[in-house]
């Protein structure tokens, strides 16, 4: 049992038992793996690695497989998300109108790599295709909060919004 667990641990048995039964329903239904993938994601955030091998040894499906199945969808992912995910557009409006400069600023100053979430869990920093909303470049979106027409010196006071 996990000490360090806010519940002793039972959280993360409802958690499994919820993915094994999930897994169960599956189990005999061709392409059923991606469904799985998703409601692992949807209970933990992430893909935890742990959590794939009870999947492979019950789908009798490589890890290799699940880890080329779950990496090729942008949805997944391995690593715990952070509270608020920031996504910076990349696409060609906004990466003309200075959008690497958002992600600059925002790398210094949540002190995190793109990709990566902060020490703290709060933010996840992530750079990504055109977002939709190319009259308003750069965009960057937190959660379901759309900025547009920033730039780098706005970080700081947007962040401020998420303190």
């Amino acid at each position: 049992m996990n000490q360090n667990c806010c519940c002793g641990g039972k959280c993360v048995d409802e958690r499994l038992e919820k993915v094994k039964k999930v897994i169960e329903e599956y189990k005999t239904v061709k392409g059923g793996l991606i469904p799985v993938l998703h409601k692992i994601q949807d209970i933990y955030g992430y893909l935890p690695e742990d959590v794939l091998k009870v999947v492979s040894q019950e789908l009798n499906i490589p890890m290799a497989e699940i880890f080329g199945v779950a990496s090729f969808y942008s949805y997944f992912s391995f690593e715990p998300k952070g509270k608020y995910i920031i996504r910076v557009c990349l696409g060609t409006a906004c990466y003309v109108k200075g959008a690497q400069g958002l992600i600059d600023r925002l790398c210094k100053e949540l002190n995190v790599e793109v990709g990566k979430t902060t020490a703290d869990g709060k933010f996840t920093l992530e750079a990504t295709r055109c977002l939709g909303a190319c009259g308003l470049a750069p965009v960057m979106v937190i959660g379901e909060k759309v900025y547009g027409r920033i730039t780098p010196d706005d970080i700081p006071n947007i962040l401020k919004e998420y303190e």
